[in-house]
C-alpha cells in the first residue's frame, strides 16, 4: 500500500544516522535505507525522476565514456513500462512500472497553480524534453501498488536462488580474482563460491563498508581499524554527495489536508478499506505528489533547486507526529558542492558505518539553499495556496539573511539521495571503471548509486535501476 510509506518498522529500514554535522549545528542527520528485497525502493516515496540530460553528459566528461545522455536514454526507455506509452523519451515494455497519479490530492494541484501564478510553467513530464517547471510526479507503481526493484526484476525462475535474513561480511578474492562472499545466517558463518562474478549492490553506505571490510579502501584508515590492506584505494568511501534539504511546514484549519485528528483517522480508515478492495483512492499517494524544478539564476543551464510538495505536515522525517492538518514543502540543493565520506565504525558488518555527508560544509550550498527556500515560500504564499489559510510553524523574516541561515541550520537534513562512494571513472584512482568493474579485482562489479561520479539533479531511484540494467549487460558481454 503506497500510503503506508510513513510506517516503516526496523525490519524494513536500517535507519542509519550521520555523525554530528558541523553545518547543522552539530545535529545528527537521519539516513533511512531499505532493509529487504528491492533495497530502498521498498521504502522510498516512489517518485520516478531521471535528472537533467546534462547531468549524464557531465558524467561522460568526467571520464565515464558511454554514460552520456545519448547513451543513457535508450536504457531509461528499455527499463521503463510507462503507462502513457512509448515515445522519444519513454518506453512501455520494461519491467519497471511508471504510472501517473490518478488520485492526487486537490492541494497538490493548488501547489501547481500557485507556481503558475509566479510564472513557473506547468510541466507534465519532468523526464521529457525539459525538466523546469511545476507538476505532478510520476510514480513507480503498478495498478495502485508500490512497484519495487524486486517486483520488477526478481521474478521467480529456476536459475535464481534468493537467500534472505543473511548479513554479508566481506568479499573473498585471491590473486586479483574474486571467488565468493562470506556471510552469516542463523548465527553461522557461511560462504558462497562464485564461478564467474560477484556484484555488490548494497548502496552508497554499505557497498563501501563491504569493500573496506574486504581490505579494499583507504590504506591508512584500514590499518587504523586493524584490517590488512589488500588494495589501497583512497576513493572508497569518499566523494559522498547527498541532497541537503529544508522543509517548511504549515498548519491549516479543518481536515482538507492529511493529518492527525478524529476526522483524519476516519478518512484514512476509509481510504485503507477502499485500497484493499479496489487498489484505488487516496492510499495510493506518495505524499510528495507535486513538485518543481527551478533555477535560482536565469542564466543557469539547469535547475539547481527541486521542490517536493507534501499533503501533510512532516516533522523530523515523519518520526515526530504532529496533531492537526496541513502541508509541507521541501527545497533541496540539486548539485551540492559539499563532499563527505563513509568510514568503518567497527569490523562487525552489522554495525552501521560512520556516515558524514558534511551537509552545508561548502558555503556555496547555503547560498543556493537560501535562495531556494525564499522562492519556495513565494509559491507557498501565492493566492492558490494562501486560500487554505496555512500557518507557518517556523515564521521568520525571510529578508533577514542571518535568521534564515539559523533556521536552515536548525532544520535542514537529507532528502535521501546519497551517492558517489565507489565512484566510476577512467582514472587510476576511481573505484570502478566505466564498465562498473572494481579496479584490481577481476570479476567484481558494483551496481548501485555509489558509482555515480556526480550527484544528479533529481531523485536517484530511476537512474540506479538503469545502473543495474547496464551492469547486467556488461557482465553478459565480459563473461561471454
Amino acid at each position: 500500500m503506497p500510503g503506508m510509506l510513513p510506517f516503516q518498522p526496523p525490519a524494513t529500514n536500517w535507519a542509519f544516522e550521520t555523525v554530528p554535522q558541523r553545518g547543522l549545528n552539530g545535529r545528527r542527520g537521519y539516513q533511512p535505507r531499505g532493509r529487504g528485497l528491492g533495497g530502498s525502493s521498498a521504502i522510498n516515496a516512489m517518485l520516478y525522476v531521471r535528472g537533467h540530460q546534462r547531468d549524464y553528459d557531465e558524467w561522460r566528461d568526467l571520464g565515464c565514456p558511454g554514460w552520456g545522455w545519448d547513451d543513457m536514454l535508450p536504457w531509461f526507455r528499455h527499463s521503463e513500462h510507462n503507462v502513457r506509452g512509448a515515445d522519444d523519451f519513454h518506453g512501455d515494455r520494461g519491467p519497471l512500472w511508471v504510472s501517473d497519479q490518478l488520485w492526487a490530492h486537490p492541494g497538490s494541484e493548488a501547489f501547481i497553480d500557485a507556481a503558475d501564478e509566479l510564472q513557473i510553467p506547468r510541466n507534465d513530464d519532468f523526464n521529457g524534453a525539459r525538466q523546469s517547471g511545476a507538476g505532478l510526479y510520476q510514480v513507480t507503481q503498478k495498478n495502485g501498488e508500490r512497484w519495487t526493484a524486486a517486483r520488477a526484476y526478481l521474478t521467480r525462475r529456476d536459475s535464481l536462488e534468493i537467500i534472505t535474513d543473511a548479513m554479508v561480511e566481506r568479499v573473498l578474492f585471491e590473486d586479483g580474482r574474486v571467488w565468493g562472499v562470506a556471510y552469516q545466517r542463523d548465527g553461522q558463518a557461511r560462504e558462497i563460491r562464485a564461478r564467474r562474478a560477484v556484484v555488490l549492490a548494497a548502496g552508497a553506505f554499505q557497498t563501501p563498508q563491504l569493500l573496506m571490510l574486504s581490505g579494499i579502501g583507504p590504506g591508512e584508515h584500514l590499518r587504523e581499524t586493524g584490517l590488512s590492506v589488500r588494495i589501497d584505494r583512497p576513493a572508497v568511501g569518499g566523494n559522498l554527495q547527498d541532497h541537503v534539504d529544508y522543509v517548511a511546514a504549515f498548519e491549516t484549519p479543518g481536515s482538507f489536508f492529511l493529518g492527525r485528528s478524529t476526522a483524519g483517522s476516519l478518512k484514512s480508515l476509509g481510504s485503507m478499506a477502499r485500497w484493499m478492495l479496489t487498489r484505488k483512492g487516496a492510499m495510493t499517494t506518495p505524499y510528495a505528489e507535486a513538485g518543481a524544478f527551478l533555477r535560482t539564476d536565469p542564466a543557469l543551464e539547469r535547475p539547481d533547486i527541486q521542490l517536493h510538495f507534501l499533503i501533510a505536515i512532516v516533522e523530523d522525517h515523519g518520526r515526530n507526529p504532529v496533531a492537526g492538518h496541513g502541508f509541507s514543502c521541501h527545497a533541496c540543493v540539486l548539485r551540492p558542492e559539499s563532499r563527505g565520506s563513509v568510514r568503518l565504525q567497527s569490523l562487525d558488518p552489522r554495525v552501521a558505518p560512520l556516515i558524514d555527508p558534511d551537509f552545508l560544509g561548502d558555503p556555496r550550498d547555503m547560498a543556493v539553499l537560501k535562495q531556494g527556500v525564499r522562492t519556495m515560500y513565494r509559491v507557498l504564499e501565492a493566492p492558490q495556496l494562501a486560500q487554505y489559510k496555512g500557518r507557518d510553524r517556523y515564521p521568520i523574516d525571510l529578508a533577514d539573511d542571518a535568521a534564515l541561515e539559523r533556521l536552515i541550520r536548525a532544520r535542514a537534513d537529507t532528502i535521501y539521495h546519497p551517492v558517489g562512494t565507489a565512484r566510476m571513472g577512467s582514472d587510476g584512482g576511481a573505484v570502478v571503471d566505466p564498465r562498473l568493474r572494481v579496479r584490481g579485482v577481476e570479476g567484481l562489479y558494483v551496481a548501485d548509486a555509489s558509482v555515480m561520479p556526480r550527484l544528479i539533479g533529481g531523485n536517484t531511484n530511476g537512474p540506479t535501476v538503469v545502473i543495474g540494467e547496464r551492469c547486467a549487460q556488461f557482465i553478459k558481454e565480459d563473461l561471454a
